[in-house]
């Protein structure tokens, strides 16, 4: 079967490939994909040709081809429907809507135990969202947010606003969000946050302050993909607080002012990536008690306000959605390809 694939093949520059995918393992299955959600951080980093040469290849998604910078085939939030199953396949069956780990493509072929079958509870449409879902979770396992605390997170995209969902599930007693984009500070408020701030407003440190009774933040999440985003995360962090980076600045540099209050604060700086479970928890938790705690969770979360944020492009029109996405990321939350 012929499948077209979206490839970066330069800077600002998206393609298509056709490739061909057949099954050719017992254990594998073919899928024909309905929808996929684009990554806006990483992704829009990768098409600004904003990754270091030579960087590894996330090998935990097996999916992912080619090399950075360029040219590579990229992508990690697919929902589609099983057309066709090897005979060793005993979970799933023809018919099947399933959630991979795998770029934005029309067909591919992966093996049984690397599909996640969407509960009946989840749409298709819906179902984009785990990656970005388990990627919050992984955050707030990695943040070890105690009852009554106080958070701060930067940035509310789609990421950011589950985190924040999710934040006062745990138990944290005020949560103020920071975002450029004043439509994901209302979403953010309607959503559940306290508060939410410019983060070029006046006197924010202060104002955080004194609203956390003069404390400061327990927690601060940085999702924003703002390199300038962790000076101020520093400044609003409690003592001996801790700023969680999510975000990946690729060739962005990052300068740290550690010389004021990072030291005499003993302000922890700790990096959250969802490949990997923080190693602290994994002899009770592994990706998969993750991944089925993500798909517990979704259908519980604001999904359809965040679809009604959000673009849907048919895939043969990934160039324009990209072109949007980097010269107007304001305009939606989410953009995701439609293939049906």
């Amino acid at each position: 079967m012929k499948s077209k694939s979206l490839w970066f093949l330069g800077r600002k520059e998206v393609g298509f490939r056709e490739e061909e995918v057949n099954i050719s393992r017992g254990d594998e299955i073919l899928v024909e994909t309905l929808y996929s959600g684009i990554s806006h951080g990483t992704e829009r980093l990768i098409y600004r040709g904003e990754v270091a040469e030579g960087l590894q290849l996330d090998s935990s998604v097996k999916t992912i081809k080619g090399r950075f910078p360029f040219p590579v085939k990229y992508g990690y939030s697919n929902v589609g429907k099983v057309v066709e199953t090897g005979e060793k396949v005993s979970a799933l069956q023809k018919g099947d809507v399933i959630f991979a780990f795998n770029p934005h493509e029309t067909n591919y072929m992966i093996s049984e135990k690397e599909a996640v079958k969407l509960p009946v509870e989840i749409t298709p449409l819906h179902g984009v969202f785990i990656a970005s879902l388990e990627t919050a979770i992984n955050v707030v396992l990695d943040s070890g947010i105690k009852l009554g605390e106080s958070v701060v997170i930067f940035g509310q995209g789609t990421v950011g606003l589950f985190i924040m969902q999710l934040v006062r599930k745990s138990g944290a007693d005020k949560i103020f969000t920071v975002d450029k984009i004043e439509k994901r500070r209302d979403t953010s408020l309607m959503f559940g946050a306290d508060f939410s701030f410019d983060p070029d407003s006046d006197n924010l440190s202060a104002v955080i302050m004194e609203l956390t009774d003069g404390i400061g933040a327990d927690v601060v999440i940085e999702a924003s993909g703002s390199p300038s985003a962790l000076n101020n995360a520093i400044k609003l962090a409690a003592f001996q607080g801790q700023v969680v980076v999510v975000s990946w600045y690729g060739t962005k540099p990052v300068t740290l002012n550690l010389g004021a209050e990072f030291h005499r604060k003993r302000i922890k700086i700790k990096s959250s990536q969802v490949s990997f479970v923080d190693p602290a928890l994994t002899p009770r938790w592994s990706i998969k008690r993750r991944m089925a705690l993500a798909l517990k969770l979704l259908p519980m979360l604001n999904l359809d306000e965040l679809v009604s944020l959000s673009r849907i492009y048919p895939f043969e029109e990934a160039e324009e959605a990209f072109e949007m996405l980097d010269k107007k990321p304001e305009e939606a939350l989410q953009v995701i390809f439609s293939y049906v």
